[in-house]
């Protein structure tokens, strides 16, 4: 029967019929549907799932949440639990039977006693318990009200209860994110946590196989692309995309299905995760020309399978405005995976910052293989000395290095961080097994290079000359230029010329403009931050000439005496 269900299901059974733990917490992607390996496959809600196939046999099943109170799988049950209650209201004096408490404490009080009651009778029961964040939430002790710490109560009560662990019972709470709970609830001794996953390619592809109207709208594109595309979707998305699909009679392609994924993930992360567009390749990064070729190389081997060779992450960095984020842009263009941003996660709110951040990572896991793009890493990621906040920076910081250190995202997950001061980045961060490729990026520095990126520039920028022309100050370097420069510079030439009423730039204006231009410059900044790149750099091949053989000891005292000067 186990190998029926998936396998976070026969994880449960097996924990369960341990006969040492009764009460479960269901967390991750609970809101959609299971698929049981019948023939045909079934696909039901998991909650109907757990009250019909995984309780199957239980005699009785109840349901609570907050909004909702108490209700039943079916007929039989509720009307057991009426009769239990009408004879409690006779003895007593209450009158439950007329209308039930909704809210936690008096729920569970209800409960408690019915099941005591059935359990001494020999019956089997099942409670679960929906929406659990809303019921025991993540917040200290100190400030946590009154209900809350009730409810709690009855929950690490019924956990190790002698009756509720001899008995035929289970407790099953569902929650998206583990850590929304009470973190005395998730700690708990009796109490397990099981993580239900978004559905894998087989489920994904047997969902589209048995869908009823899958065949009339998959005209342009096969069933194998669908399954591989709609990678970090659950089956309920996936039956949206195809039930909109067919009401509004439109074959899905590749342009609306690729559209269509993007806000839904976005929408799923509730804003937290950024699709970044990959429509360039390393073709059009100007300069750089050794760390392309190790990019490209690590593009083939993802193409190629070879996903055991590659890096977990890496370690961009070097001055402002020598085109970090465009390198790492472009390399997910080369490769054809999605590329994601990662976005402000934080709140200010008990435990939201932590559950933002378990979301996130359960999608990046689902959508695999996916790049992974967090810009001015030394400040966004934190550090796990961070305080003042509670701890949640620290924990913050934890749940993202244990996850990047996961070895089986090898070549599934790609981090890029990038920086232009990665002195400032823990060591735990950039340390082998996590961002184990530093790459540093200059700005031109040979005469190839510097006419490399005027020609890219000119064609990013639209700049249409009267006569072909190279200016001697790029051609002879006297001014260093970064790609951000080169851009505002030939700019401000299309701008003079439209002054003229010109269309094109001509010689005179592009040197009168360069010889007028004087870039933004912070000498002692920029020399900080190419002597970090220089001494981050794992590779001495991706340096440029001029640093390949300085002492390592010489540029570590010059960053030294520069972060004084400084301050």
């Amino acid at each position: 029967m186990l190998d029926q269900y998936p396998n976070w299901a026969s994880t449960f059974a097996k924990k369960y019929l341990s006969r040492t733990l009764n009460q479960f917490i269901i967390h991750g992607n609970v809101h959609d549907m299971v698929r049981v390996k019948s023939s045909p496959p079934r696909f039901e809600r998991l909650k109907t799932f757990l009250a019909d196939d995984f309780f199957g046999s239980r005699e009785l099943v109840l349901f609570y949440d907050r909004a909702t109170g108490i209700y039943f799988r079916d007929q039989h049950s509720q009307a057991d639990f009426n009769r239990a209650l009408s004879g409690k209201d006779t003895i007593a004096g209450t009158e439950y039977s007329k209308k039930l408490p909704k809210d936690p404490v008096g729920a569970f009080s209800v409960l408690e006693q019915y099941i005591r009651t059935r359990l001494n009778d020999k019956r089997s029961v099942a409670l679960i318990i929906d929406h659990a964040e809303t019921i025991v939430p993540m917040s200290d002790a100190g400030n946590a009200g009154s209900e809350d710490r009730n409810a709690l109560v009855y929950l690490l009560k019924w956990a190790h209860d002698p009756l509720f662990l001899a008995g035929d019972f289970t407790t099953v709470l569902l929650t998206e994110n583990l850590s929304d709970l009470n973190r005395r609830l998730i700690q708990h001794p009796y109490t397990a946590d099981i993580q239900v996953p978004l559905p894998n390619e087989d489920e994904r592809y047997s969902y589209l196989s048995h869908h009823e109207k899958a065949d009339g709208i998959l005209s342009d594109l096969s069933k194998e692309v669908i399954t591989e595309m709609t990678a970090g979707l659950g089956l309920v998305k996936i039956n949206s995309i195809l039930s909109n699909s067919d009401e509004h009679n439109e074959p899905i392609t590749f342009e609306s299905l690729t559209s269509i994924k993007k806000q839904m993930i976005e929408e799923e992360a509730y804003g937290l995760l950024e699709f970044v567009p990959a429509t360039h390749t390393l073709d059009h990064v100007a300069g750089h020309t050794e760390v392309k070729r190790h990019l490209r190389l690590t593009a083939n081997a993802l193409k190629s399978g070879k996903r055991d060779v590659i890096p977990m992450g890496y370690l961009v960095c070097g001055p402002v405005g020598t085109g970090k984020t465009f390198l790492v842009t472009c390399f997910a263009g080369e490769v054809g995976i999605p590329m994601v941003k990662l976005k402000n996660f934080r709140s200010q709110w008990q435990g939201v910052t932590e559950g933002n951040l378990e979301k996130i990572l359960s999608l990046l896991k689902a959508m695999a293989p996916v790049a992974v793009m967090i810009d001015e890493a030394d400040a966004y990621l934190g550090d796990r000395q961070a305080s003042g906040d509670s701890g949640v920076s620290s924990r913050v910081f934890s749940q993202i290095a244990t996850f990047m250190s996961n070895t089986a995202h090898r070549g599934r997950i790609v981090w890029f961080l990038m920086t232009a001061r990665p002195d400032l980045m823990p060591v735990d961060l950039k340390r082998q097994g996590r961002a184990e490729e530093h790459i540093a990026l200059f700005h031109p520095e040979t005469e190839e290079e510097r006419i490399e990126l005027f020609d890219v520039i000119k064609k990013k920028t639209g700049l249409v000359m009267t006569e072909e022309y190279l200016p001697a100050a790029i051609k002879q370097g006297s001014i260093r230029y970064s790609g951000a420069d080169m851009e505002a510079a030939l700019t401000r030439a299309k701008f003079h010329a439209a002054a003229e009423g010109k269309d094109e730039v001509s010689p005179d204006i592009l040197d009168e403009v360069l010889h007028d231009f004087l870039p933004p410059t912070y000498p002692e900044e920029i020399e900080l931050q190419t002597l970090t790149a220089v001494s981050e750099c794992t590779s001495r091949r991706l340096l440029p000439e001029r640093f390949r053989n300085l002492s390592r000891e010489d540029v570590l005292k010059r960053v030294e005496k520069l972060k004084r000067e400084l301050g």
